[in-house]
């Protein structure tokens, strides 16, 4: 690579990663706001779906279950937003690494369920095969989106960098 190749990737990465950034918070905001708005119409179905994973006793299981869902549509509202990125990148990083626990707990534990992810998930019926390494991987880049704005939270068209005073996000090593 010579040094005018170098020098121009180095300008771009200040122009491109808040607009990554953009892109990651929109996304991830998407994901959560679709995985709560499938849920919140059914509680029961959604305690059932966490029920399913038989990792905790039911009433704690229902309870998490049938919470969870406002919990999702809260942090896609806060990443629509903008608002607190790096807090809301930090609590999707952590709920989405219990979810691959989870679903890799299920997996190794031979049972056949749906995770529960967008809709009601909970045991599967007879003859049907769970998905788990497509939903882990699926996780794995959701979580991958979550650290990059652990990394780089404050983006353009973002209460956050409005409260900054940021007509443009350039650089934010916080």
């Amino acid at each position: 690579m010579n040094v005018t190749a170098a020098r121009t990737g180095a300008i771009r990465w200040p122009v491109i990663r808040p607009w990554l950034g953009v892109a990651a918070r929109l996304g991830l905001a998407a994901v959560w706001l679709i995985a709560g708005a499938t849920k919140v119409g059914d509680l029961a179905a959604s305690g059932r779906a966490v029920n399913a994973y038989q990792v905790m006793p039911y009433d704690l299981a229902t309870t998490i279950g049938a919470a969870l869902p406002f919990v999702e549509l809260a942090l896609g509202v806060i990443l629509l937003l903008g608002l607190a990125t790096r807090l809301a990148a930090g609590v999707s990083a952590a709920l989405l690494v219990v979810f691959v626990t989870g679903i890799a707990s299920a997996w190794i534990r031979g049972l056949a369920i749906d995770c529960g992810c967008f809709g009601s998930g909970g045991q599967l019926a007879a003859g049907q095969s769970p998905s788990y390494l497509p939903e882990i991987l699926r996780d794995l880049g959701f979580l991958a989106l979550a650290g990059f704005l652990l990394i780089w939270p404050r983006t353009p068209v973002s209460v956050d960098g409005w409260l900054a005073g940021d007509a443009r996000v350039e650089d934010d090593d916080e």
